[in-house]
């Protein structure tokens, strides 16, 4: 169904430019602004035991970028490799387990899984094609009640919740600080034009710190001396290599890591245009969709 909403996203996006001789979709950058192909690509995210794809949740190309990376790395590392995403919920394994084993249905397993809106369109094709390969699939967020939990009371609560609960968090104390670059650079805008009191916004920030650890938790558990895992999120989990991949580090300190983030430009069709050098230092790997291509929702 990716393919279908892609391919009515081209449509558009001719009709709107009738005068493009040659509309292009994506281009792919490195993390010095040059342009490379996804072969090139393919190839140095393969020597990264971990690699993140930060996407737009409504990018149709990213989704259809993602499932291009799923097949490429899977052509080289077969039954080696791992793959993960923010978009499944750890409490929902048992499910997800079931349903790649065949011994769930479809219906079961999307009435149950808690799955994202836009899942069917989106996240279907990576994990039908996970199925149909027999690639592990690990659900790798935190579920959202505990998400919820802490954007409501802080962190601090985690410590009541059960010994059961905890399974699917990441080992206490999550270790964060608020007053870190990253965190400042996330909320201090969002505080400028918010509602809510500083605590409040601090519990945010708390809620995402919990994402991310947990993230990190369920990849650096499912990860072994001789596999590999690509890993979906959005850009804030791993763009600049914060969100995750410090916690990560501090779980399985060591561990190779490449980045892929999502990004628009305008004037696509020219070959002279460049990545904004105001991209650089988000991600090793940058793949430019058009500014007017149509989201998803």
């Amino acid at each position: 169904m990716i393919f279908g909403i892609f391919a009515a996203g081209a449509v558009s996006l001719g009709a709107a430019t009738a005068t493009a001789q040659n509309p292009v979709a994506y281009r792919i950058f490195d993390n010095s602004g040059h342009e490379v192909s996804f072969t090139e690509m393919i190839d140095s995210l393969s020597r990264a035991k971990t690699v993140f794809v930060g996407e737009n949740h409504n990018c149709p190309v990213a989704h259809w970028m993602e499932f291009e990376i799923a097949r490429a790395l899977h052509g080289v590392h077969g039954d080696k490799l791992v793959i993960g995403e923010e978009m499944m919920e750890a409490d929902n394994q048992l499910i997800l387990d079931e349903y790649m084993n065949r011994k769930i249905s479809y219906d079961r397993f999307e009435a149950e899984a808690r799955l994202w809106p836009n899942y069917s369109t989106d996240y279907y094709p990576v994990i039908f094609y996970a199925k149909e390969n027999n690639i592990p699939f690990v659900a790798t967020n935190v579920p959202r009640r505990y998400a919820n939990s802490v954007s409501n009371s802080g962190l601090e609560c985690l410590a009541d919740f059960s010994e059961e609960a905890r399974r699917y968090i990441a080992p206490l104390p999550i270790e964060f600080n608020y007053d870190s670059d990253e965190a400042s650079g996330q909320f201090g805008a969002m505080q400028m034009l918010s509602r809510r009191s500083p605590e409040e916004l601090k519990h945010l920030a708390e809620a995402q710190a919990l994402k991310d650890a947990t993230m990190a938790w369920f990849i650096s558990s499912n990860l072994t001396d001789t596999n590999s895992f690509l890993h979906i999120n959005g850009t804030m989990h791993s763009d600049g290599r914060g969100g995750i991949i410090p916690y990560l580090l501090s779980y399985r300190p060591g561990t190779s890591v490449a980045t892929v983030t999502t990004v628009r430009l305008d004037d696509m069709d020219d070959t002279t245009t460049t990545l904004d050098p105001d991209y650089l230092g988000a991600a090793d790997y940058y793949i430019a969709v058009p500014t007017d291509f149509p989201t998803s929702y």
